[in-house]
């Protein structure tokens, strides 16, 4: 069984330059950074090898276009001989990224008094195993409540 990505990456390549523009893809947030990489994305690579990047704007397109140079020195840093040959910028579809998780808040560590609140509340449960493990939750939720009403 094959990966989705080497089957099209494979189809993609008969077409010339579209293995170059996967690089590029790759390369993108990493050369870009955050803010460029939100607002712009590499559109296509054409035939002559200059980069059509879609910006979410026109400020951007403009922005960017005055950035061309630092932002081709960057790609040929990291792509090397698959960098692109000039880049132009113009307003199209730019996809979302996908929003970065937020950092869970470390579990709160319960209490005595929230380890037998919970004891007390699942005494009635006859499983043993599923006693220890309904009262572990019930104290950690007790922890966490509490916590959360100290902010």
């Amino acid at each position: 069984m094959e990966r989705i990505g080497t089957g099209v990456g494979r189809e993609l390549a008969r077409f010339g330059t579209a293995g170059e523009l996967t690089d590029v893809v790759r390369a993108w947030g990493g050369v870009a950074g955050p803010a460029v990489a939100r607002n712009a994305f590499p559109a296509r690579l054409g035939r002559d090898g200059v980069l059509h990047v879609a910006t979410s704007s026109s400020t951007w397109a403009f922005e960017l276009s005055q950035l061309a140079g630092t932002l081709q020195e960057r790609l040929e840093a990291a792509l090397g001989e698959g960098a692109p040959r000039a880049l132009r910028f113009a307003v199209g579809p730019v996809p979302e990224l996908a929003a970065s998780p937020e950092p869970e808040a470390p579990a709160a560590e319960p209490s005595a008094a929230d380890v037998e609140r919970a004891a007390a509340l699942v005494a009635n449960v006859d499983d043993e195993e599923l006693r220890a493990l309904v009262a572990r939750a019930a104290a950690l939720s007790l922890a966490r409540a509490a916590s959360d009403r100290a902010f």
